[in-house]
């Protein structure tokens, strides 16, 4: 008992250690996006269990306190979404109308893709909730019969890029109005675009949180019922 608290310390140490100095620079960068911590930081973490040769199962389990938290910070993105709330009472037909399309056609892209790159079936499964934050993914793996661990990391990496790369893209499509921005990363980067609207603008924030619920709230209804019916 007491070697697996001292496992845990030491696995959370070892995050804290890593995530810190890479948040500190990226804010002495000039936030220079490639920096951004959430992507510096894995690759750091990631040299880390390899060279320490330390099994990613097992970093998992000594870090279950921070993933338990992931429920809570999501919950609490509805502050924020209480302040906007006229706002986007306002535009509510527009946003339900987008919201629905992007559900439909984030997963189904990134299955089209990996299905013609010649992904196996687990593949695929493990692919299917990842526009959705991550509990409500690891929930959903779990029902679908999913390898967690997989989703996880498919769910991570489509943040980390969408929230790199999705303000870059939207900023060259000429869409800067920051409720379309905040929606449009909720929806395609969940948690991590999230913090990233809110790095960009509190009214973005607002409305990448709102995305982020309303997709993870539609997904998870809806996901597991169809998946298990295609796979009768």
């Amino acid at each position: 008992m007491a070697a697996d608290l001292l496992q845990h310390a030491l696995f959370m140490v070892l995050t804290i250690s890593i995530y810190l100095p890479s948040l500190w620079l990226f804010r002495h960068c000039h936030q220079w996006v490639l920096l951004h911590p959430l992507s510096s930081a894995c690759v750091l973490l990631g040299i880390f269990l390899w060279a320490l040769d330390i099994e990613y199962a097992d970093y998992q389990r000594g870090n279950r306190l921070f993933y338990w938290l992931l429920g809570p910070s999501t919950v609490a993105l509805a502050v924020p979404l209480h302040q906007q709330f006229d706002r986007i009472r306002q535009l509510a037909q527009p946003l339900l109308l987008t919201l629905l399309f992007g559900v439909v056609a984030a997963p189904l892209c990134a299955l089209s893709i990996a299905w013609l790159l010649g992904a196996q079936p687990d593949t695929l499964l493990a692919i299917t909730p990842k526009s959705v934050t991550t509990p409500i993914a690891l929930g959903i793996a779990t029902e679908i019969g999913a390898v967690g661990e997989l989703t996880a990391g498919v769910v991570i990496f489509t943040g980390v890029v969408g929230a790199l790369g999705g303000p870059w893209i939207l900023a060259r499509l000429g869409l800067r109005d920051p409720r379309l921005v905040g929606f449009t990363l909720g929806i395609n980067a969940h948690g991590v675009g999230t913090a990233r609207a809110f790095e960009i603008d509190p009214l973005c924030g607002a409305f990448a949180s709102l995305a982020l619920g309303l997709t993870g709230a539609i997904t998870a209804l809806t996901l597991p019922s169809v998946v298990l019916w295609l796979g009768q």
